[in-house]
């Protein structure tokens, strides 16, 4: 018999489209942060190296792209920055303030 798991639909998400929901689901699921054997990594349909982590409904399996600015937002979440907003609006979740030191880790 197939795993239930299997048979979810899959979602690739960037930062960019990162909504409260989702963003709740990540900072409940790795409330320290992640770790690098946490990470997954394959190739996307353009040949791109992507490396991002889990986090799963009950129909749908996201897999959100690590990036600085995931764990500065994930860092400094809290839920009440999000109440006026509706949990799958994408424009809720801004792009944080980057310290100098984040903002060399991007290059």
């Amino acid at each position: 018999m197939a795993n239930k798991r299997d048979n979810l639909k899959r979602v690739i998400v960037d930062f960019k489209k990162l909504t409260p929901e989702i963003l709740a689901l990540l900072v409940e699921r790795y409330p320290d942060g992640y770790d690098d054997d946490q990470v997954v990594s394959f190739r996307n349909a353009k040949n791109e190296l992507i490396e991002a982590i889990e986090v799963t409904t009950e129909d749908t399996k996201y897999l959100v792209k690590v990036s600085t600015k995931l764990e500065v937002t994930m860092e400094n979440y809290d839920e009440d920055d999000y109440e006026d907003f509706d949990e799958s609006d994408p424009e809720a979740v801004q792009d944080p303030e980057l310290s100098d030191e984040d903002a060399e880790d991007l290059d």
